[in-house]
């Protein structure tokens, strides 16, 4: 049975029946956004620059990886960042929370308590990431906010947008919701300062790569290199926005892998990493911070890092640069 997402990468009698209602929110979505360019709805800005990472559509793109990587670029270049997002999936009953390497993905959601781990950065995430870009704010000195996702949130004003697309699946069958994969139309990367493709990039768009070269067992935390299981069998779990990049990553390895794709943020059971026999099982960065309490001895993780366009790097520096600089005039002056 095919996945709801499976059908908005083609046209189909089910993308057709559902234009009407397409249209109608997609009117909604132009509606929203031309109501904060005028001052009806009120868009908040604070008081450092403000990254956003974002696309324009449902599922997976490489968010994550690309924020971390902009949070290690920034502290190299001299920045002290902070992140903010949604906390999707997270069961929190107030809302901002903070978010640390020992969170419960649970509670927060597991995408930030990734970031967390993973570059030990000053966090926060509620629905109002206004209010969580404050918090974050009011108990670290930072000088720099990345949103992971949040490019449709326009009630916090935003310095950079970078718009992040899969380069293989890259805009589905060219539907807004629920037609297809679309949260706002193509014609909105025309405003954004950055379009990074995950995969090959066309024209005007900036090439990123994840690249995965270990596994890393999740009890004993041993390495070893990916190639070193070519020709074996494993398992492998994907609750991410698009498993098919993970399977795919492994297979290229010559690894034979037994799929067991879930949906987006899934929350695991132990019997979902229970099998018959013995081969490894493999998994996302994403999906071990949900299974700490479920490992066992043939768990590994395979951690990937973002690779990013000099020429984007450069160029995004040189504009939170000028951001800066605009920033403190303005205080002067004030």
């Amino acid at each position: 049975m095919k996945r709801l997402d499976e059908y908005w990468y083609q046209r189909n009698l089910f993308s057709l029946i559902l234009l009407p209602v397409t249209w109608l929110l997609l009117l909604l979505v132009i509606l929203r956004r031309y109501l904060y360019q005028i001052g009806l709805l009120t868009s908040t800005k604070i008081s450092v620059p403000v990254i956003i990472v974002g696309n324009i559509t449902v599922g997976g793109t490489g968010k994550t990886p690309l924020v971390i990587a902009l949070v290690k670029l920034l502290r190299e270049s001299g920045y002290h960042p902070g992140v903010i997002s949604r906390g999707y999936g997270g069961k929190a009953k107030n809302w901002p929370q903070q978010v640390r390497q020992d969170s419960d993905p649970s509670m927060v959601g597991d995408e930030p308590v990734l970031i967390a781990r993973s570059c030990a950065v000053p966090m926060a995430v509620g629905p109002d990431r206004v209010t969580a870009a404050r918090q974050v704010l009011q108990y670290h000195d930072c000088d720099v906010l990345v949103s992971d996702d949040g490019l449709q949130h326009y009630a916090l004003q935003r310095d950079i947008e970078i718009a992040v697309i899969d380069g293989i699946r890259r805009f589905g069958n060219g539907y807004c919701l629920p037609s297809g994969p679309l949260r706002e139309p193509v014609s909105r990367l025309s405003s954004v300062d950055f379009v990074v493709t995950n995969g090959l990039a066309m024209r005007l768009e900036y090439p990123m790569k994840l690249q995965g070269l270990h596994a890393v067992n999740l009890v004993s935390g041993e390495k070893r290199l990916l190639s070193e299981f070519s020709n074996t069998t494993v398992h492998a779990v994907a609750a991410i926005g698009n498993p098919e990049r993970f399977f795919n990553m492994l297979k290229k390895c010559s690894i034979n892998v037994i799929t067991h794709p879930y949906p987006d943020h899934y929350a695991y059971k132990m019997s979902d990493l229970e099998f018959t026999d013995d081969h490894a099982v493999f998994m996302t960065e994403k999906d071990a911070v949900k299974c700490a309490s479920y490992v066992s001895d043939n768990m590994w993780v395979v951690p990937v890092q973002a690779i990013l366009d000099e020429r984007f790097t450069s160029r995004l520096l040189r504009i939170l640069k000028k951001t800066d600089d605009l920033n403190k005039q303005g205080k002067d002056n004030g």
